[in-house]
């Protein structure tokens, strides 16, 4: 698992070009080691994008949420592996067959081509999302119920961790039970930053403290007139967390 405070934040580069991407990978590579790829970058610059920030040395986390029939993401899964991402995910609510046979299909192609296999993690309920949303989609249990419920069926089906909000961690980590299974956080947002679209936030120091392993966090980053110095306060603010979770003072 992650032990220092830069491995845990992954920065979100969700800019529209691979100029405006790579030129943050070089800006931040020394201070953050994590970037997240979403849909944006990954449809207007392709897999190439991938590879060339991996060349920087740096790790990926591939955040295109794939939800399909259960061969098509186990195909999609050997992709992402094969591309050397090192973590990517799909809809915990795609059920648990296509949870199963993407894990399955991943652990075989690393194995069989010698590459290292990425973690496979299960998304829950998105960060935007509250309860009348829930609602519009047919689902009516809390929250928490239904993060509760994608997390337990992501574990019965091999997936290495969730993606989960910030209210969710605690309860993912006492289902899980397990300090291996990951826990990657977005609607993150230092003290005093603007929520945007995001519904369910925390600061980042609350949310290593409840637990997260991993920290997503875009816009208070690319939206500083200094991503450096943006990168580095949450960096400080994850130490902080870290501190409070092992029961050191501050």
């Amino acid at each position: 698992m992650t032990t220092t405070a830069r491995d845990k934040l992954i920065v979100a580069l969700d800019v529209d070009t691979k100029a405006k991407a790579m030129a943050l990978v070089d800006a931040l590579g020394d201070v953050a080691g994590r970037f997240k790829i979403g849909s944006q970058l990954f449809t207007a610059a392709g897999p190439d994008i991938v590879r060339d920030v991996i060349k920087k040395g740096a790790k990926i986390f591939l955040d295109l949420k794939f939800h399909d029939i259960p061969a098509t993401v186990a195909a999609a899964g050997v992709e992402a592996t094969r591309l050397g991402v090192s973590i990517f995910n799909i809809h915990a609510s795609g059920g648990g067959e296509m949870m199963r046979r993407t894990a399955e299909a991943v652990s075989e192609c690393a194995e069989r081509e010698g590459l290292s296999r990425p973690k496979v993690i299960g998304v829950t309920v998105l960060t935007s999302s509250d309860a009348v949303e829930l609602d519009e989609v047919g689902i009516s249990r809390s929250l928490a119920d239904q993060a509760g419920l994608l997390t337990r069926l992501a574990i019965d089906n091999g997936m290495d961790g969730v993606v989960a909000s910030p209210q969710e961690i605690s309860l993912v980590r006492s289902i899980s039970g397990a300090s291996d299974f990951i826990i990657v956080t977005p609607g993150v947002r230092p003290a005093g930053s603007n929520k945007h679209d995001q519904k369910r936030v925390m600061t980042p120091a609350e949310a290593i403290a409840r637990g997260a392993d991993y920290l997503v966090v875009g816009r208070p980053i690319l939206s500083a007139s200094d991503s450096v110095s943006a990168t580095e306060k949450i960096i400080r603010e994850i130490s902080d967390g870290m501190k409070a979770a092992s029961g050191v003072e501050q």
